[in-house]
């Protein structure tokens, strides 16, 4: 798979509102998916419309799933059903100098595909291989391995991406031209999820410190 491949425009992925902001290539778009530490999985149950936060990793052309196998959503997502998922990362607040200007600069993905359960035991171990190092790359080479019983008390979903869309906003405030004479402080103020220094687990045994890939921690 190549991720300078475009999904095709279509009534689904479309942006339509700022349409200039949209994009629909996977070089773009896979990003803000990878990066994004949660998702938000969109479907609809008995006539409710129901959105779901959770962890995913995505591997080439599909979003991995796994949770409880009570859960809800993992069981519809089993089932062929449509679904949307959205990441959104947010670098900033745009401080216009009228409110109705004022905005966020954000990086958003919006994806469509139907789920499938996942029961082959290799696939399986690659999701919960991609959904550790998706959390904290490196992770996998360090941790106990899953036993038999916790695979088994595991569902995995995949979700093939069938089409999806970016949307993109960056830059300064886009204030009327008469409202930059006005005295009003007007800017972007930078937000970025920065990780603080890691806290011992208070059972942790004597010697061990955690490794560059917590300490050096990065998104």
């Amino acid at each position: 798979m190549s991720e300078t491949n475009t999904f095709t425009i279509n009534d689904l992925n479309r942006v339509r509102r700022l349409a200039y902001r949209g994009h629909y290539d996977r070089a773009t778009i896979y990003p803000i998916v990878d990066e994004a530490l949660i998702c938000h999985v969109g479907f609809v149950q008995d006539g409710q419309a129901i959105v779901i936060p959770t962890i995913h990793a995505r591997v080439d052309d599909t979003i991995y799933l796994h949770g409880a196998p009570a859960s809800r959503l993992l069981k519809l997502a089993a089932t062929s059903e449509k679904l949307c998922i959205t990441c959104t990362l947010l670098d900033g607040l745009v401080l216009a100098r009228s409110a109705f200007h004022s905005s966020m600069n954000y990086r958003s993905a919006v994806l469509f595909g139907s789920g499938r359960l996942v029961t082959d035991y290799d696939e399986q171990w690659l999701v919960m291989e991609a959904i550790t190092e998706h959390v904290a790359q490196g992770r996998w080479a360090d941790v106990r391995r899953a036993t038999d019983k916790e695979m088994q008390s595991t569902k995995f979903v995949a979700v093939d991406i069938e089409t999806a869309s970016a949307k993109v906003r960056t830059g300064p405030p886009g204030d009327d031209e008469e409202d930059y004479a006005l005295p009003i402080w007007a800017g972007v103020l930078p937000l970025a999820l920065t990780p603080s220094a890691p806290i011992d687990d208070p059972r942790l045994m004597t010697g061990v410190t955690a490794p560059k890939n917590v300490s050096e921690y990065r998104r």
